[in-house]
């Protein structure tokens, strides 16, 4: 009996660490909930549980009308109620979720795991990301969503340093941005599905280009070591490298790499390796069916691997959907997985799959990432409109 206890323990801290952040953490503001007035958790008429201090600042100052931030359905401040089952469960658990928190995990993770240090953005701050890409001589984070103003750039710390990009401004006008990345000398490239183009800023929202009708829908892009652009089309199937003058605002010449690709959207870019991945959704049969693929080409554009869902699921028990794809420092190719959710490792490209979760506890809907320069990575979750930044677990 004794033994059986024993093994059932990191177990039963296991679910304590996950009721931690599934359940009692208000989704919109990231805080714990608890039973004083502002961190209580309240019931929308929709059935989502945000805290009240979430209400209050949800809610319109003189009608009380709110949305609920995740499904959209109107109501009012005053139509929201406690929360009892968090009541109780926060009641009922307290002693055992208090040291949880601040404590270190009990069971160690695997060789590699990354633990999320810190979460910025929520609900308000960004309105259902889709882009993320890193500054690489500032460090600083630029996501893409669908804000008043479309693009947002944060500092280290997870402050808005910037905003720009309002829907409408003729200066700055970008309609629905699909994904973004920032050149070595600090400009922003925009895909744009909007108006089915691609946009240059300079780091402080000024517009430099506007390339349009050389592209049926671009989609995924991407920086070169050599200040190059790369851009998959989704619907003519290719991925094309853009030479662009910066300063100057020019289009010195597009070049396309590869054709025939089934519907490729993200795009990554090995600055060890030059290698680049793509990641395409083929069309697959059946109700319901997903599926995706991720290739990844040498630096000269000869095809190297490719692993799609089905090769992925020998791997694993679940299905893996693949929604976004980088490389980190050492060349492995990465990726996200909206099914699990998790963020895999595939391992090196030239090398058979050797797939393993570097983050499997803690994502909603992740659907960019990307590693900084000392390896921690950044990832994009939809789900809760935050950018989540892992470090690896230096006690693993």
């Amino acid at each position: 009996m004794g033994a059986e206890a024993s093994e059932s323990t990191p177990a039963l801290q296991e679910l304590v660490r996950e009721a931690e952040t599934s359940l009692l953490e208000c989704k919109v503001c990231f805080e714990r909930f608890g039973p004083r007035q502002q961190r209580r958790p309240r019931n929308l008429p929709c059935g989502h549980v945000v805290c009240l201090a979430c209400v209050a600042a949800l809610a319109h100052p003189r009608t009380l009308a709110l949305e609920c931030p995740f499904c959209r359905r109107a109501c009012r401040g005053c139509d929201t109620s406690d929360c009892l089952p968090v009541l109780h469960f926060l009641e009922l658990l307290g002693s055992a979720l208090r040291p949880a928190a601040s404590a270190p995990p009990a069971v160690p993770c695997a060789p590699g795991t990354l633990i999320c240090s810190h979460t910025f953005g929520g609900w308000g701050t960004l309105v259902n990301p889709t882009g993320l890409a890193l500054c690489p001589k500032t460090g600083r984070v630029v996501v893409v969503h669908d804000g008043k103003r479309r693009v947002k750039i944060f500092d280290s710390g997870g402050g808005c340093a910037h905003q720009f990009g309002e829907k409408g401004d003729a200066a700055q006008d970008i309609r629905y941005p699909v994904d973004v990345t920032v050149t070595d000398d600090c400009h922003l490239v925009v895909t744009d599905a909007g108006d089915r183009s691609i946009k240059v800023f300079d780091f402080f929202g000024q517009i430099k280009l506007v390339i349009r009708g050389q592209f049926s829908l671009p989609w995924g892009v991407e920086t070169t070591p050599q200040n190059g652009v790369m851009v998959t089309d989704a619907e003519a199937g290719s991925l094309h490298l853009l030479e662009v003058d910066f300063p100057e605002g020019v289009l010195r010449r597009t070049e396309r790499l590869q054709g025939q690709l089934c519907s490729p959207r993200g795009v990554a870019v090995s600055w060890l390796t030059g290698a680049t991945a793509v990641l395409e959704h083929p069309p697959v049969l059946g109700p319901g069916a997903r599926g995706t693929r991720v290739k990844v080409f040498s630096a000269d554009m000869q095809l190297i691997s490719q692993v799609d869902t089905f090769g992925l699921s020998l791997f694993f028990p679940s299905e893996i959907t693949v929604s976004a794809v980088t490389f980190d420092q050492q060349g492995n190719v990465t990726v996200a997985d909206t099914s699990g959710p998790a963020v895999v490792c595939l391992g090196q490209p030239e090398s058979s799959p050797a797939p393993r979760p570097v983050v499997a506890l803690g994502l909603s809907r992740p659907v960019a990432l990307t590693f900084a320069k000392d390896n921690s990575l950044l990832v994009l979750d939809a789900a809760s409109h935050s950018v989540k930044v892992y470090r690896a677990d230096r006690g693993a």
